[in-house]
């Protein structure tokens, strides 16, 4: 690659060529090095000015989840503004599906609607009284059932909340709303995939991350879509080359997960390879601070102050057992209380023989910490896996809930990197979208969606958020001696952007596209036909 610019990683001078062979770089300086460089047979891709990066490394989503969601109804604020259209969707898909088939629909924001509520229990019946239908609010955390569902699943109004979780009630019964560990009340009964369709959701979602620039994805629940069966799709993809992003795996964890089945059947930390790897181990703390279910200390703003999904001990127990088998804990905590509860357990889990040094475990989300807590990850080396875009997609709804002061402290990325940790932005997505773009501007805006801004002081620069989003993530999977920089002897991981992020006005960053994109010097995505 000549003739551009080629961002090596934060803080190192910027290149204008790159030499690959085979799968690695082997040199990285001016247009005329790497022409001496270059043989007969050489393949000479012109930049023609493009800025190059290391590939991008989403290092907390869901894709397998992503991938069979693509066949899903897609109730996000992009496409579902109005009440209205989210039921003529639901309609829609009721008209097209036979009697008493599922329909399952994610992506609903209540605070965009323009009725500022989730559909109510009889307008989502009416709207499919023949078939059983969930939808979950964007954060996943939340959703609405109608009665056909509720039915399938036999829950009444005499039904316990499960530990951990909640049915909405009123006067006359349920409503329909589902939070948190309830959700498994209904979703047990929808026909689960098949292994086949499981693979097919993997090379589809691969192709669609490849388009955006990603290299690199952790799944941060393997077993959230079919259990065992998910370990068994990701290795059938990553064999037939239908996985064409390298995944850092991540176990479900909770005690209704894949972790006891995973372990008997020999999956161990660090065993795979370098385009599938299982190192990590998920446990959820508490909910979501948009679904009002994330544990804060202080109440939110309409009373309540969020949910726990373990009491201490289980929490406890649960970071013990894993860390004593050598996984990575990966734990789900946004509310200052859920990430107390999960300081505190990683803490008691540390022994003499297995210290809490170098094992990067980490906080997802880590959303609303304060700044004794922030202190404290700092002295044990707990690392905070952030999603940035959180602050774009839901930080009215943050305000709303938990009020401007509040809402702003939230995601504080200039902080973390100033107090050396390694915040490796992600998506989550499903829950957000996979934009990577719209991701990178909101690290350096901080805007919502509305043009708010959450914390100016918060902001960091481009080259901050781009390693971010390469670098960072590499590190957080515990590969960023081979990915995340373009340095001699790194794997050939590249993309190559349409714009120059690094000179344009901030408010371009999000119309940016990926070009080309190179996972080990293969190119996986050509937008152009260029190469091809």
């Amino acid at each position: 690659m000549t003739g551009g610019k080629i961002f090596r990683g934060l803080g190192l001078p910027l290149a204008e060529a790159v030499a690959i062979s085979g799968t690695r770089i082997v040199a990285v300086g001016s247009d005329a090095l790497m022409f001496e460089l270059a043989g007969p047979a050489t393949r000479r891709i012109d930049l023609g000015g493009r800025l190059a990066v290391p590939g991008f490394n989403d290092a907390h989503q869901h894709p397998l989840p992503l991938g069979l969601m693509m066949g899903q109804v897609n109730l996000r604020p992009e496409y579902v503004r109005t009440l209205d259209q989210l039921l003529e969707a639901i309609r829609a898909e009721a008209r097209r599906l036979p009697p008493g088939q599922w329909i399952q629909g994610r992506g609903y924001d209540d605070s965009v609607l323009d009725v500022e509520r989730p559909p109510t229990l009889d307008e989502l019946s009416a709207a499919a009284p023949d078939h059983p239908v969930i939808i979950f609010r964007l954060c996943g955390h939340v959703g609405m059932a109608n009665r056909a569902a509720l039915a399938v699943a036999g829950l009444t109004a005499e039904t316990p909340d499960p530990e951990g979780g909640a049915l909405g009630r009123d006067a006359s019964g349920l409503t329909g709303l589902i939070q948190e560990r309830a959700k498994q009340l209904l979703t047990k009964h929808i026909p689960r995939p098949t292994t086949t369709e499981l693979v097919e959701a993997v090379d589809r979602v691969s192709s669609f991350l490849n388009s955006q620039g990603y290299t690199a994805v952790m799944d941060a629940g393997i077993g959230f879509a079919d259990g065992m069966e998910d370990i068994t799709a990701y290795r059938a993809a990553r064999d037939s080359g239908a996985l064409s992003v390298r995944l850092w795996g991540c176990l479900f964890g909770n005690p209704e997960g894949i972790a006891d089945a995973a372990w008997e059947a020999g999956v161990r930390p660090g065993s795979g390879c370098e385009m599938l790897r299982f190192g990590a181990m998920k446990v959820f703390a508490d909910g979501s601070a948009g679904g009002r279910t994330a544990a804060m200390t202080e109440p939110y703003l309409q009373g309540g102050h969020g949910l726990l999904c373990f009491d201490d001990a289980q929490m406890h127990g649960l970071l013990a057992k894993y860390h004593a088998q050598g996984w990575q804990l990966a734990i789900h905590a946004i509310g200052d209380a859920g990430i107390a509860q999960v300081i505190a357990g990683m803490r008691k889990a540390a022994t003499p023989e297995q210290p809490l040094a170098g094992r990067r475990h980490r906080i997802e989300h880590c959303g609303f910490l304060t700044p004794a807590q922030m202190a404290e990850m700092a002295t044990f080396g707990i690392e905070v896996v952030p999603q940035p875009i959180f602050l774009y997609e839901s930080g009215e709804t943050y305000i709303t809930n938990v009020g401007r002061a509040r809402a702003e402290r939230s995601y504080p990325m200039a902080s973390w990197l100033r107090e050396g940790f390694h915040p490796a932005a992600s998506s989550d997505a499903p829950v957000s979208t996979t934009d990577p773009f719209l991701n990178l501007q909101t690290m350096v805006t901080r805007r919502t969606f509305r043009g708010t801004v959450m914390g100016g002081d918060e902001t960091i620069d481009i080259a901050q958020a781009l390693h971010c989003l390469t670098y960072n993530g590499a590190h957080s999977q515990f590969s960023e001696h081979r990915r995340g920089r373009i340095l001699p002897g790194m794997d050939a991981d590249i993309t190559v952007l349409s714009r120059d992020l690094l000179s344009i006005p901030a408010e371009d960053i999000a119309g940016t596209q990926a070009d080309l994109v190179l996972l080990d010097g293969r190119i996986v995505h050509d937008r152009q036909g260029e190469v091809s």
